[in-house]
């Protein structure tokens, strides 16, 4: 009778394994292999971008890389989930607030990582290239506090 219930158990555990890893299969990403494209459309020209893991205009898990050039900028903005971030490479100023404001923000340099909450209206810019990796929960989107300053937005 023993080793029934452990063939079962090992079974069970085998199957359970299985089930997990067709719903969530293992990746690597080296970073010299990524597949860099054109930044979505919510951010201005100049940002590139590369999905390591979900979709982040769907709901559910998704990871992604944005890598702007020096000088960078987003406005004031906010998003509809909280947004997760870790800088990989370069310094990222960051914001908080409706109003554009350079010598307002904190300096985030490569290993460092935060996360605000949904509406937390935010800005940033980027000094030298800088590689910003996401994750959360999608969608992921972007309502700037200027219609003006959305790249969605067409301008006359």
């Amino acid at each position: 009778m023993r080793p029934l219930y452990f063939l079962s158990l090992l079974l069970f555990t085998v199957t359970a394994a299985a089930a997990g890893q067709a719903k969530s299969p293992m990746a690597f990403f080296p970073g010299t292999e990524l597949e860099w494209k054109d930044g979505p459309p919510s951010l201005p020209k100049g940002a590139k971008m590369a999905i390591l893991e979900g979709d982040p205009t769907q709901p559910g898990m998704f990871t992604m890389r944005l890598r702007f050039p020096d000088g960078f900028q987003i406005f004031p903005h906010w998003h509809t989930q909280t947004e997760h971030a870790t800088v990989v490479a370069g310094t990222l100023h960051w914001g908080m607030g409706e109003r554009f404001d350079r010598a307002s923000t904190r300096t985030l340099t490569a290993g460092s990582f935060g996360y605000w909450t949904a509406g937390t209206k935010h800005f940033a810019w980027a000094e030298g290239e800088t590689i910003l990796q996401l994750h959360g929960q999608g969608p992921w989107t972007i309502t700037y506090v200027n219609a003006a300053d959305d790249p969605r937005s067409p301008h006359p």
